[in-house]
């Protein structure tokens, strides 16, 4: 009868087929109250599933992602079942678990309301007290279809209906009336899910995620192992409420969106100027660790993204043109075939590499105009990329080099908590497999000689090479990925591109894709939710307002405002006609950090009085010293 073997390489020895709950019997009696699922030889199972042969058993418990992932499914469930026994009639069709929590999309005439979310609440926390049991069954597949069709499940029998044949149709039951089409794993109970969870939104949704379809209202819920985890979850939602971007960009002046151009930025002066600084800071890193700037057209011919692959690999998110003469163009999606063709240009030698290439490239991909989002998801944007040739022999070297530019620059913005993830080869991707082992071999050595916490992502490298993501993690503990890197062995070949080696021999050269911020649009976005609009000095868009009592030392303000201006510094004089407190709070809520107030005092001493953001202290400086002092403030903390 079955041995099993525990992750600890522990064998347990039974006389008779047995289930997960057993295992976790016979490990400990703690355990037993705390399992949730279990994998048997890596596949998720149910803890009553049976097991007849040998095999290896992990037990999960709300401790482990699983675990965690098994209670939102179940909480899903639970839901769907309080929709359906408060507001009969109402078809369900999918319940998927998501990042921190979980959605149903419902079929119902009437609208829910936020009224109608704590009932559904109410009667969940119901069911679950009662601790219905979990079973699951597997049914034929016409029977199935014609059950669901008969009780009115028009969009469940359709599900079923695009099921390959040949796969299990399993139905999950939750006590003895509530039933669903699901893969499963569940919990044992309903009492297993705790109350940790909370419904937070209606949406719309259309059927399928086609806008030709009914739309569907989408009921969207977070769910938690405990009630400390549910409530940090509530604050750190509310904070990035008030954190977001669009909210904070219209407040403080710094751009808009218009239907004219969905997906584009419209910046406004103070947000350009945000653009401008960070773009320039860029450039001086990039300057001194040896990059040189290039800049490539807009708009390229077919032909070059067929040679590249992108046309095959990208092409439905690619802007096109024909042009009178029946020529096909697109608008870059990407730098990188711009790039490769600028390095084709003269003979390149061995000894010119590594030549590092560095574009701000305006680029644009086509995005459903559903999942735009501000400044985090648009449809064109300037990427700060560049570009790395090298020799094989170089690549781990160069990597680490770009890693540790990276990582200084993340510290310079504020940013000291990162990840890395490694990703490697795709099941759609251009090369064969002997470069594939040669580009992943190479990454990956550079990936672990950072010391760095990493992750691997099986499959998700970019079409052309392995890939490392940077991701950050901001001041309310969200995760964003940013910059990245990729080997390529590749589009170099693909384009021409090649260099004469020591031996007089002409070889392709490996290309280091490399962006740091990403796109400069979204890292804006995320700079602003980090900050909460509230920038260090240095890189503020508008860094000073002078603001004089009244018209009597206006042209003090103004002789103030261009001293600021001499010394590299940002400010402008307010001389609208409005009093001061109502001034103060004007541009606190811009969240301008210098408020520099001038009046009799300061002219008579040659000084400004300074009122820093959410402060309400004042504080007298001469003016000399004030310009030495924030000078020295107005500078990157690594120059």
């Amino acid at each position: 009868m079955p041995i099993i073997t525990l992750p600890d390489g522990k064998n347990l020895d039974f006389s008779k087929a047995v289930t997960g709950l057993e295992i976790a019997e016979k490990i400990s009696k703690s355990l037993v109250k705390q399992a949730l699922i279990m994998s048997v030889d890596g596949e998720l199972k149910d803890l009553y599933f049976i097991i007849k042969k040998d095999c290896s058993v992990k037990i999960f418990t709300s401790k482990d992602p699983e675990g965690l992932e098994v209670i939102r499914h179940d909480t899903a469930h639970i839901m769907a079942m309080a929709v359906q026994e408060l507001f009969p009639g109402t078809q369900v069709t999918i319940g998927p678990v998501i990042e921190n929590g979980f959605y149903y999309d419902f079929a119902r005439k009437e609208p829910f309301t936020s009224s109608d979310l704590e009932k559904i609440e109410k009667k969940m926390l119901e069911i679950i007290d009662k601790d219905v049991v979990t079973k699951r069954e597997v049914w034929e597949r016409k029977k199935a279809i014609d059950h669901f069709k008969e009780i009115g499940e028009k969009y469940k029998a359709e599900i079923i209906e695009s099921i390959p044949e040949n796969e299990e149709l399993s139905i999950y039951h939750h006590g003895d009336t509530w039933y669903d089409l699901c893969r499963g794993p569940h919990l044992l109970s309903s009492g297993k899910i705790g109350k940790a969870f909370k419904l937070t939104k209606v949406a719309g949704a259309y059927w399928r995620g086609d806008s030709k379809n009914e739309m569907l209202q989408r009921i969207y819920g977070t769910g938690w192992a405990s009630q400390k985890d549910l409530d940090d979850y509530l604050i750190r939602i509310q904070e990035a409420e008030k954190r977001d971007h669009r909210k904070l960009g219209k407040e403080m002046d710094l751009f808009h969106f218009r239907e004219e151009s969905p997906g584009s930025v419209f910046w406004h002066e103070k947000g350009w100027a945000l653009f401008q600084k960070l773009t320039n800071y860029m450039k001086m890193k990039q300057n001194t660790a040896g990059y040189k700037e290039i800049n490539t057209p807009e708009v390229l011919d077919r032909s070059l993204w067929e040679k590249s692959g992108h046309w095959e690999k990208f092409g439905t998110n690619m802007y096109t043109s024909t042009t009178p003469d029946e020529k096909v163009f697109a608008i870059k999606p990407m730098n990188c075939p711009g790039c490769v063709e600028v390095f084709n240009q003269g003979l390149k030698s061995y000894k010119d590499l590594p030549l590092k290439m560095s574009e701000f490239g305006k680029v644009h991909r086509y995005e459903p105009s559903g999942a735009l989002h501000g400044l985090l998801r648009v449809r064109a944007f300037t990427q700060d990329d560049a570009h790395i040739f090298c020799t094989e022999d170089q690549i781990t070297e160069e990597c680490l080099t770009v890693t540790n530019l990276i990582l200084e620059i993340y510290k310079d913005l504020g940013f000291e908590n990162v990840i890395l993830k490694y990703s490697d080869r795709p099941e759609l991707r251009v090369g064969d497999d002997g470069v594939w082992d040669k580009a992943e071999a190479a990454l990956l050595e550079a990936v672990k000689a950072t010391k760095l916490e990493y992750t691997i992502n099986n499959g998700e490298g970019a079409f052309y090479g392995p890939k490392i993501e940077f991701v950050l993690r901001d001041a309310i503990g969200r995760d964003w990925q940013c910059g990245t890197l990729q080997v390529d062995f590749n589009l170099p070949g693909r384009l021409g591109a090649s260099y004469v080696d020591k031996d007089g021999t002409k070889k392709v050269p490996v290309m280091l894709h490399r962006a740091l911020f990403g796109s400069l649009e979204r890292f804006i976005g995320i700079l602003i939710e980090n900050y909460a609009g509230k920038f260090p000095f240095w890189i503020s868009p508008l860094q000073i307002v002078i603001i004089p009592i009244s018209e009597d030392f206006e042209d003090y303000a103004i002789e103030v405002s261009k001293k600021i201006k001499l010394a590299g510094m940002s400010a402008i004089v307010d001389l609208k006609k409005h009093n001061l407190n109502y001034k103060i709070r004007d541009h606190s809520q811009a969240k301008v950090p210098l408020l520099l107030i001038c009046g009799k005092k300061e002219v008579d001493s040659n000084s400004v009085t300074i009122r820093k953001l959410d402060s309400n202290k004042q504080e007298n400086m001469e003016l000399n010293k004030f310009l030495k002092t924030f000078s020295a403030l107005n500078k990157a903390p690594s120059n």
